[in-house]
């Protein structure tokens, strides 16, 4: 008889508590990985938030709060700047691109992101990407020329009333390239929260919009939104505030509008740099002009998001320290399942002896059985967290729009997996000492 088979043959006699001890060894190291993937995963997904811009310029309380609403859709900015102030900030910097983008309105719980079609061609993703489409075509701008199959367009300003989904927002609503939409005025952050310079919630039932674009996905939060023309935002929301006065009014074009209509909530600010020079160089200076303007908010996306890990740094070792809890007490758990099953073996151990065992060989089997055990779990941990990586991916891309890829590092499954079974093999030493002190003598007197 093997060692293998006299192993195999206890833990099955002992089948309910092998189980129960593997599965929470598998709880256990699942936690582990899913926290260790996660931790790694989001870090690197929020730094893709920005893409390439350098500054965002808002009026929100903070910059940390306006990288939270201006990219990651957190709550709509409360406070916009009007167009005046948006050429007046910009107009005299060297800018690569000055990109205004208003947020306020959503479609199903989703945000829309009005801005002009240079947000396609200028912003990128990430650094170096572009955007990338799975069918139809980005904004056009006033002075395009209407795609052959559109036919005359209804009203001079139709380019206006466009918009071009995300990934995450075309799974979620469902539209499809050529559906119509209205907006909704307002979103569900914004009516949580209690906006008291928000419009009652309502649908801009009198401007419809077409799809003419789905994105492919970039695992950015933009995969979320439904991008519109800026000229669109403003036409819809100067109606809310013409009919007021007149509720017969039409709003249908730019002429319409008054410079109070013309408003912005965020600025995305990626500076001008000479080829082949740092942008260290460039940006302070540009930086340091728009920080002295009182009435602006200046963020660095990538500063702020390292400035957000540093205050939740304390949560993520907290609950890295729980995760290696669960796992030690899988440990103690392989220990006291060994160390009680010493009492019910000693006549089994007993007779190993006399069949030829050493000492030494009993110690072995009792640690290689806790491995065993710990391996076991193990296994099974990696499986459960394979299955948590997606269900944790899919819900973050639902929720915040980070794409995080769900998968497994192999270094990481290999460190923690080995980390398991040398725990649980460590946890069988005082059983196996227990089983090695059996006196063999005391322990083959017949039963009873």
């Amino acid at each position: 008889m093997t060692d293998l088979t006299i192993i195999l043959r206890s833990l099955r006699v002992r089948l309910f508590s092998t189980a129960t001890t593997v599965l929470s060894v598998a709880v256990a190291v699942a936690l582990l990985l899913v926290l260790l993937l996660m931790r790694d995963a989001s870090h690197q997904a929020f730094a893709r938030g920005g893409g390439n811009m350098h500054l965002l310029v808002s009026r929100d309380s903070s910059p940390l709060v306006s990288v939270l609403n201006g990219i990651f859709y957190a709550n709509p900015p409360p406070r916009p700047i009007t167009w005046a102030e948006y050429e007046r900030i910009t107009g005299n910097l060297p800018l690569e691109y000055a990109i205004p983008t208003q947020q306020g309105d959503s479609y199903l719980g989703q945000p829309v992101l009005a801005t002009l079609p240079n947000f396609f061609t200028e912003f990128q993703p990430g650094e170096g990407e572009q955007w990338q489409l799975a069918s139809g075509r980005f904004l056009r701008g006033p002075t395009d020329p209407a795609p052959e199959d559109a036919g005359n367009p209804p009203i001079p300003e139709a380019h206006a009333f466009e918009v071009v989904v995300g990934a995450a927002a075309a799974k979620a609503t469902g539209l499809r390239l050529g559906d119509t939409l209205h907006l909704t005025h307002g979103t569900s952050q914004s009516r949580q929260l209690g906006d008291p310079n928000a419009m009652q919630p309502h649908v801009h039932r009198e401007f419809t919009y077409r799809v003419v674009g789905v994105l492919k996905p970039t695992g950015t939060p933009h995969d979320r939104a439904l991008i519109t023309h800026l000229d669109g935002g403003w036409i819809i929301h100067a109606h809310d505030r013409r009919k007021i006065d007149d509720p017969s009014i039409k709003t249908t074009m730019m002429a319409d509008l008054l410079e109070r209509d013309k408003l912005i909530t965020g600025i995305y600010v990626r500076v001008l740099t000479r080829r082949g020079s740092d942008v260290s160089a460039s940006l302070p200076p540009v930086f340091a002009k728009l920080r002295s303007d009182p009435s602006i908010t200046v963020a660095q996306p990538l500063q702020q998001m390292n400035t957000l890990f540093r205050i939740i740094g304390n949560v993520d070792w907290i609950l890295r320290a729980m995760a290696v809890v669960v796992l030690v007490s899988s440990g103690v758990g392989i220990m006291l399942a060994l160390y009680n099953s010493m009492t019910e073996r000693r006549r089994q151990i007993a007779v190993l002896r006399v069949l030829g065992c050493t000492q030494g060989r009993i110690f072995s089997l009792v640690v290689t059985e806790a491995a065993m055990i710990g391996l076991a779990g193990a296994i099974a941990g990696i499986l459960l967290a394979l299955v948590g990586v997606q269900v944790v991916a899919q819900i973050l891309r639902q929720e915040i729009g980070l794409s995080i890829p769900p998968a497994l590092a192999p270094e990481l499954v290999l460190s923690v997996g080995i980390g398991a079974v040398l725990l649980a093999a460590l946890a069988g030493v005082i059983p196996a000492l227990l089983a090695y002190r059996t006196p063999v003598a005391n322990n083959l007197k017949p039963i009873g």
